[in-house]
């Protein structure tokens, strides 16, 4: 056996019962097997000590994003009244190993919960995103830290670093979105306007970027403008030879909405668009432009 023979003498293994028949097994490695046996037979009992706690870390070496374990580690650290903090440091040796495992993710934010201290927090996730400026789990993360704690001050100036860092960045425009629309602070009617004049610049350094046109249709609806104000961007990027899909979904955009004012040239127009979309410059989207003419004839 290769957990300490004399720790564990007083535990009969429970070994994994597949049935009679399983259709495919798992060729677990024979310590795992061995480990998750103990473990089994410890949790039916509902054993909260610190062999529990070793086992419980034993198993997390094979398979890190064993739910069960980590639900179970939780009860444990909590039971015994472990120093958590120290429990962080475990949790951040192992999410740089794996950070785009969610269980260690969501273990993080359980004991964060628990010390109601997120002093770590932020620091935390700024060498996460260091490695790996769009790993989801971190960004999810990050709003709920932002959220429960009440840190939204410092948050645009961190998304005003990644996006000159990186224009194309999504998951930038997303939390740029998250941290002005969800704070409960609401922005106002000047700073919309002056968001707008700043997503107009980053477009122009990549129109084909999609993110920051889908954010800046985000703003215009917040903030009530009329969409015929990116008309000019439109044609400005047009005028340098250009074809993005983004600038002519821009402009079926903005010709929809005068056509519903009664415009028929902005109709035609807005038709003739979604026509070359759909039969030249965004062909795997030919079904949805398609879709927009009928839209648009309907006007």
């Amino acid at each position: 056996m290769t957990l300490e023979a004399e720790l564990w003498s007083d535990i009969t293994p429970i070994p994994l019962d597949d049935g009679p028949d399983p259709l495919a097994p798992i060729a677990y490695d024979a310590e795992y097997s061995e480990a998750m046996g103990y473990f089994r037979a410890i949790s039916q009992k509902d054993e909260r000590s610190e062999r529990a706690l070793q086992l419980t870390e034993k198993i997390i070496e094979y398979n890190p994003a064993h739910y069960t374990i980590w639900y179970y580690r939780q009860q444990i650290l909590f039971s015994l009244d472990k120093n958590l903090y120290e429990e962080l440091d475990f949790v951040k040796d192992q999410i740089d190993s794996n950070p785009k495992n969610y269980q260690l993710w969501h273990h993080r934010q359980v004991l964060v919960e628990k010390l109601m201290d997120a002093s770590r927090e932020l620091p935390f996730i700024d060498e996460i995103l260091n490695d790996d400026a769009k790993n989801y789990h971190a960004w999810t993360y990050r709003q709920w830290v932002i959220k429960t704690f009440n840190l939204w001050e410092n948050e645009l100036d961190f998304v005003n670093k990644l996006l000159d860092k990186d224009v194309r960045n999504n998951s930038a425009w997303n939390q740029r979105y998250f941290t002005i629309f969800f704070n409960p602070t609401k922005p106002t009617e000047e700073f919309l306007t002056q968001e707008i004049e700043y997503v107009i610049e980053k477009i122009k350094m990549a129109p084909n970027n999609i993110s920051p046109w889908n954010y800046i249709k985000g703003i215009i609806a917040k903030s009530n403008k009329d969409i015929g104000i990116l008309e000019e961007l439109c044609k400005e990027i047009e005028n340098q030879d250009i074809i993005s899909p983004h600038v002519m979904g821009c402009l079926v955009d903005i010709h929809e909405s005068r056509a519903r004012n009664g415009s028929a040239i902005d109709k035609e127009e807005g038709i003739k668009i979604c026509t070359l979309l759909a039969d030249k410059h965004d062909t795997i989207r030919k079904r949805y432009w398609g879709y927009r003419k009928i839209i648009l004839a309907s006007h």
